[in-house]
C-alpha cells in the first residue's frame, strides 16, 4: 500500500516516525503541518506550487500550513521529466488521489475517535468536522489514529466536485517567490557541497572530435588551479554522455575558466569537421523538392494537383536554434570510492529537468545501479529542454570520482551556445492545388531535417513518427487530397528537443502556406483558414495512425471546433475586420495550432517603416488548454512564449563552418530586448472543463507564422526562411 511505499522518499520529506504518510506525495505531522512532495522541476512555470495545490485542495488543507519538499530522482514517483507540457496532464488526477486518500483516512480517524460513521464526517480548512454533533478536530490531532488505518482503494475515493475547488483554477504566488526576488533561492549555479572544486572544461570544437594531445604547463601555474583532467569522448551515438575534452579544476569557477583558456590542445576533429550549414541548408532544400518517404496519404494525394486550376508552391526553412537558457548548464557531484576504486556512493545536486535521466546517464559511467545514484534538484534558471539532457551531470560525476572531492561543473555562456543539443535545421516544401473558386483541393508537403533520434542511434536519418506528428502528419485540414512525406537527412551535430520541438518548423510552414493560399485565392486569411479547417469535428487520429502524444483520443480528441474557437477568439480580440483596411507598413497576421494537446490562435500586429525597421505593437493569443490549475502562471507562460517566439523568429540562428558553431554569446546569438519585444501581449485563456493539456510548449508554434504573415500584410514581403533579421523588409 501507499503507507509502506512512502519510505524511499521519507528523507526528502523529512518524515518523522510519528507522521502520517499515506501516500508518496503527502504527509501530515502531529502539529498539523502538511508536507507535499514536488517531484517536477521548477523553472518558472510554477509547477512546484501548482501540483501541491492540487493535493492541498483535495485534502482541504489550509495552504498557509502546507510545506513543499523537492523530491530526489526516484522512478517510483512516476515520470519526473519536466518537459513536453506533461506535468499537469500526467499528474493532475494523481495529486487529487493523493489528497483524497489523506482526507478520507483523516475522516475515518475522526469517525473512530467519535464512534460515528465516517460518512457523517467532512473535511474543511484543515479540520475534520462532525456537523451533527458540532465536534471538530484538527488534522494533527487525528494523525495518531490515521497512521493505523488501511489505505483505501483508489476506486473507493470520493473526489471533490469542481464547484468546491478552493485552489485549483485560482491564482497564488509561487512558493519560492520571496526567496527568488531576495536572492536566497538556490539554483544549480549556486549549488554547493563541502570541499568542492570548480571545473570548467575545454570540449572538442566539433562533435565527435577528441583530444590528440595537450600542454597544460601554463594552466597549472595559474592561481587556484588544483588539477587538470582529460575526459573521454562518448562512444557510438552521443546520447547524454560527455563530449570529452580537458577539465581544469580550481578553487573558483573564474580561476578554472582562465586556466581552461590557457590550455594548448591539439584536436582530432573527426567526421563532422566539414559541416557547413549554408551548404547543408541547400542540400536539404533540394531533398525536400524530391519525392520522399510517404508518411500519410488522403484521396489521390499529390496526383490530384495536376488537375487543379491553379498550383501554388513554396519552400520554407528554419536554422539550427540553441536553448540559450539564462542559467547555463551546471551540476555538482560527490562520488565516493572504496580502496579498490569501486564507486560506493554518488550524489548529484543540479539544475535538471529530469533527475531520473541523470540517474540513467550517471549510473553506467560510475558502474552503479540507477537507484543508487542520489539526485537532488535545485531551482532552474530556465531550461527549454536543454536541462533534460544530463551530459553535464556525467562530467561532474566523472571528475569527482577522479579527484576524490565534490566537483561543480559550470558551462560558460560560450560553452552552452557552442556545444548544445540543437534544434534541427529544417527544410519544408509545400505544394497545393486550387480549384476555379480558389478552394484548396490538394495539399502535399515534405519535411527534411536531422532527427533527434540521431542523438541516440547511429544511422538514424529520417524524422521519427512522433517528430513528424508535430505539425506535419497531423495536418487536419478538410482537404480531399493530401500527401505528406519526409526526406533523408544526416545529423552533423547533437540534435535535441527545444521548446515546442518540431512544431517550430512544421507549423511555421503549414500556417505560412495557408496564408499564401488565401492570398493566391484573393480571400481573407481568417475566412480561408476556417474553410481549410472545415466543419467542427474530431479529426480521426487513429485512422491517420497517429500517436496523439500517447494520450487517449477519448480524453484528448483532436477537436477542430476548439481549434476554430481559439482562432476566432484571437481574431475578435484583435478586431480582425480592420485587417484589409490597414495602411501599408502596418498589418495583421493570423495563425493557429494544436500542439501538446492544447490549442492556440495568434493574431499579431506589426509596424514596418519604409526603411524596413520592424516593431510589434500587439500580440493577441487565445489558449485552450482544458482545465487550468494556475491561471496566472498560464498567462505568464503564454507571454513568455511570445517573447521567445520573437527571439527565434527575428534572430534565432546557429550556423556551422568547418564543423564549429559560429555563435558563442548573446552578441552573436541575439535574444529579444525590450525594444524588439511585443509592446503588449493580450492573453485569453478559454474556460474549460476538458482534461488539462499543454501550456508551456503550446504557446510557441503559431507565433512565428502569425508574425511573418503580418509582415506580408504590411509590406508584401513573404518571409519563408527564418530568421527575419536576414531579410530586407523595406518598402516604398
Amino acid at each position: 500500500g501507499h503507507a509502506s511505499q512512502a519510505a524511499p522518499v521519507a528523507s526528502a520529506m523529512q518524515i518523522a516516525p510519528d507522521d502520517f504518510a499515506p501516500d508518496f506525495f503527502v504527509s501530515i505531522s502531529p502539529t498539523g503541518t502538511v508536507t507535499c512532495l514536488a517531484h517536477r522541476s521548477e523553472m518558472g512555470t510554477g509547477i512546484r506550487t501548482g501540483l501541491p495545490r492540487v493535493v492541498a485542495d483535495e485534502l482541504e488543507a489550509d495552504w498557509d500550513r502546507v510545506e513543499i519538499a523537492q523530491a530526489p530522482g526516484d522512478k517510483r514517483l512516476g515520470d519526473q521529466n519536466t518537459d513536453g507540457s506533461n506535468s499537469i496532464r500526467f499528474f493532475f488526477n494523481r495529486m487529487r488521489i493523493a489528497g483524497a486518500i489523506a482526507r478520507t483516512m483523516l475522516q475515518q480517524a475522526a469517525a473512530q475517535k467519535w464512534d460515528v460513521d465516517a460518512s457523517e464526517c467532512k473535511a474543511e480548512n484543515h479540520r475534520i468536522l462532525h456537523p451533527a454533533s458540532g465536534r471538530s478536530a484538527g488534522f494533527g490531532e487525528l494523525v495518531e489514529i490515521a497512521r493505523t488505518l488501511p489505505v483505501p482503494a483508489e476506486d473507493s475515493l470520493e473526489l471533490k466536485p469542481r464547484s468546491q475547488w478552493k485552489y485549483i483554477g485560482k491564482d497564488a504566488p509561487i512558493t519560492d517567490l520571496d526567496d527568488i526576488v531576495t536572492g536566497k533561492a538556490v539554483f544549480g549555479i549556486d549549488a554547493r557541497m563541502t570541499g568542492q572544486l570548480y571545473a570548467v572544461i575545454a570540449r572538442p570544437p566539433v562533435v565527435g572530435g577528441k583530444v590528440l594531445s595537450f600542454d597544460a604547463s601554463e594552466a597549472k601555474q595559474m592561481p587556484g588551479v588544483v588539477d587538470i583532467v582529460e575526459l573521454p569522448r562518448f562512444e557510438g551515438a552521443p546520447h547524454f554522455q560527455p563530449l570529452g575534452g580537458v577539465a581544469v579544476l580550481a578553487d573558483s569557477t573564474w580561476n578554472a575558466w582562465q586556466a581552461r583558456d590557457a590550455l594548448e590542445i591539439e584536436w582530432e576533429l573527426g567526421d563532422n569537421a566539414s559541416y557547413d550549414t549554408d551548404a547543408f541548408a541547400e542540400e536539404i532544400a533540394q531533398t525536400a523538392r524530391q519525392p520522399g518517404k510517404l508518411l500519410r496519404k488522403v484521396g489521390e494525394g499529390s496526383e490530384a494537383i495536376s488537375r487543379a486550376a491553379k498550383v501554388v508552391k513554396a519552400d520554407y526553412s528554419v536554422p539550427h536554434l540553441s536553448h540559450a537558457p539564462m542559467e547555463p548548464t551546471c551540476a555538482v557531484a560527490d562520488v565516493t570510492v572504496d580502496s579498490e576504486g569501486k564507486v560506493t556512493a554518488c550524489h548529484v545536486l543540479t539544475a535538471t529537468q529530469n533527475p531520473q535521466a541523470v540517474q540513467q546517464a550517471v549510473a553506467p559511467a560510475m558502474g552503479m545501479e540507477e537507484s543508487d545514484v542520489l539526485v537532488n534538484v535545485t531551482l532552474l534558471g530556465s531550461g527549454f529542454g536543454r536541462k533534460s539532457k544530463p551530459d553535464y551531470c556525467v562530467e561532474a560525476a566523472m571528475l569527482s570520482r577522479k579527484v576524490g572531492r565534490p566537483v561543480h561543473v559550470t558551462w560558460t555562456r560560450e560553452d552552452d551556445l557552442m556545444h548544445d543539443y540543437y534544434h534541427a535545421i529544417a527544410a519544408v516544401h509545400c505544394k497545393a492545388g486550387l480549384d476555379e473558386s480558389g478552394k484548396t483541393v490538394a495539399w502535399t508537403q515534405r519535411v527534411v531535417y536531422p532527427t533527434i533520434g540521431s542523438t541516440f542511434e547511429e544511422g538514424a536519418e529520417y524524422p521519427a513518427a512522433w517528430e513528424a506528428e508535430m505539425g506535419h502528419t497531423d495536418l487536419a485540414f478538410d482537404i480531399p487530397n493530401i500527401q505528406l512525406e519526409s526526406g533523408k537527412s544526416k545529423a552533423h551535430t547533437r540534435i535535441g528537443w527545444l521548446r515546442s520541438v518540431c512544431h517550430i518548423q512544421q507549423n511555421f510552414a503549414v500556417s505560412s502556406f495557408a496564408d499564401e493560399l488565401a492570398h493566391a485565392a484573393s480571400r481573407d486569411p481568417l475566412e480561408y483558414l476556417l474553410e481549410l479547417l472545415g466543419e467542427d469535428r474530431h479529426f480521426d487520429m487513429e485512422a491517420a495512425k497517429l500517436g496523439n502524444r500517447g494520450a487517449s483520443t477519448d480524453e484528448y480528441p483532436y477537436d477542430i471546433g476548439r481549434l476554430k474557437n481559439v482562432l476566432r477568439r484571437a481574431a475578435t480580440m484583435a478586431d480582425w475586420s480592420r485587417a484589409s483596411d490597414m495602411p501599408k507598413g502596418r498589418g495583421l497576421g493570423i495563425a493557429c495550432a494544436r500542439s501538446f494537446l492544447g490549442y492556440t490562435g495568434h493574431v499579431i500586429e506589426v509596424e514596418v517603416t519604409q526603411d524596413g525597421d520592424l516593431s510589434i505593437p500587439k500580440v493577441w493569443c487565445s489558449l485552450d488548454a482544458g482545465t487550468i490549475v494556475s491561471p496566472d502562471r498560464v498567462i505568464s507562460q503564454v507571454e513568455g512564449a511570445a517573447i521567445m517566439g520573437t527571439t527565434q523568429a527575428l534572430y534565432g540562428k546557429i550556423s556551422f563552418k568547418d564543423g564549429v558553431a559560429q555563435q558563442d554569446n548573446y552578441d552573436s546569438y541575439q535574444v529579444a530586448k525590450m525594444e524588439a519585444s511585443p509592446r503588449e501581449i493580450i492573453v485569453d485563456v478559454v474556460i474549460s472543463e476538458a482534461a488539462p493539456a499543454g501550456v508551456g510548449e503550446t504557446g510557441v508554434p503559431s507565433f512565428a507564422p502569425a508574425l511573418c504573415n503580418a509582415i506580408f500584410a504590411a509590406t508584401g514581403h513573404r518571409v519563408r526562411d527564418l530568421p527575419i533579421s536576414e531579410h530586407d523588409l523595406s518598402w516604398s
